[in-house]
């Protein structure tokens, strides 16, 4: 799963400027070594990938974009696992052109769902059939007022998507009985101000949150945590391991700076009282997601590093701090947009992104494995 980090605009790639070379001891070697990339079939131009989701070793689905060229909208792209390699998957019966940006699957396959906008800016819920994606209807669908922004499986069947319905935002909730899947919205959030959450995390014991410019627990009632916004702000991912210990992952671009200057990293922890700012292995990029073991528990962080982007920074929790971890060298620059854990390996992960870092061709899909 996970959200858009697309850096639109973004032309510096560190051409021209010296590169410190990362310092590795044994162990980090070895880590990095287990990052794998995982050879995916070409898009069109300037494509990416921008969410991932596994059910098992088998099957696992990857959603983005594809023919984006600054601010004329491409075409949805989706691939697909079968245990073996990547496949793109024919589209060509939709009724929309746009982009897709998240996919969520349940832990046994029986179900997956993703999320795209067509070019009239009208959000759209997508079916998988087994073999391709199909759109399927939701209360509002159409509607002004109505978004959708992201997915995520839950225990039991269920399905949670983030957004906004009679311009409140709020929750949809889907629940699975035989094969079909029923969906209806939640009681929105108390403010009626309240920004639109750009992404829906579920925790392995079924706690639902949102998050983005809020951050919000849902069961049945909100409890919404109090944040001061940053500057040019963006979170990519929380992760709540208690009420009173959650991790939160994104970048910002701070106060001005000259054109395309990079973003900051953003790794912040909630301890129940109030959020702290934790110092990440690397200070100038961004983090794209984070997520948790099948405890809950922290596990990894997908980066972009922009003193050395020619591989993913990939960050790993130790017990007691996130320490770095390195993908394999690249031929250009790898910006991951999303990672996800594959159910059934011990501690394996699915990363996949792009080699561009502004939506402009020859911007091309990227995949990695680890374990």
């Amino acid at each position: 799963m996970r959200r858009r980090v697309f850096v639109r605009g973004l032309a510096i790639t560190g051409a021209g400027l010296t590169l410190p070379v990362p310092l590795a001891g044994a162990a980090g070697a070895a880590a990095a070594a287990a990052w794998q990339e995982s050879p995916a079939p070409a898009g069109q131009a300037a494509a990416h990938l921008v969410s991932v989701a596994a059910a098992d070793p088998q099957h696992a689905w990857a959603v983005g974009e594809q023919g984006r060229n600054g601010s004329t909208i491409g075409t949805p792209l989706a691939l697909s696992w079968n245990g073996s390699a990547w496949s793109l998957t024919d589209l060509t019966h939709l009724t929309y052109s746009g982009g897709l940006r998240a996919v969520a699957a349940s832990p046994n396959g029986a179900a997956a769902w993703a999320i795209g906008t067509n070019t009239a800016g009208h959000d759209q819920l997508l079916a998988w059939d087994g073999a391709t994606w199909r759109e399927a209807d939701f209360p509002g669908r159409g509607e002004p007022g109505t978004r959708l922004t992201d997915v995520a499986a839950a225990p039991g069947g269920r399905f949670w998507v983030s957004g906004r319905h009679g311009d409140r935002a709020g929750l949809l909730r889907g629940s699975r009985s035989g094969n079909a899947t029923t969906w209806r919205w939640c009681r929105p959030l108390p403010d009626e101000a309240a920004p639109t959450p750009s992404g829906v995390h579920v925790t392995p014991g079924g706690e639902v949150w949102v998050f983005g410019d809020i951050i919000a627990r849902w069961d049945g009632a909100w409890t919404v945590l109090p944040r001061t916004l940053g500057i040019r702000a963006s979170v990519t991912g929380v992760l709540p391991v208690a009420h009173d210990d959650i991790w939160l992952t994104g970048f910002a671009y701070g106060v001005g700076g000259p054109p395309g200057k990079p973003p900051g990293v953003t790794l912040e922890h909630w301890d129940g009282a109030g959020w702290s700012s934790v110092k990440a292995p690397f200070s100038v990029g961004l983090l794209s997601g984070i997520v948790g073991n099948a405890a809950g528990q922290p596990d990894r962080i997908s980066g972009w590093d922009f003193w050395d982007q020619k591989r993913a920074h990939y960050l790993r929790w130790d017990g007691t701090a996130w320490i770095s971890e390195r993908g394999p060298e690249t031929p250009s620059t790898f910006l991951p947009e999303a990672i996800a854990p594959i159910p059934g390996t011990d501690g394996g992960f699915w990363s996949v992104g792009t080699t561009s870092f502004s939506p402009y061709p020859p911007a091309q899909l990227r995949v990695e494995r680890f374990g």
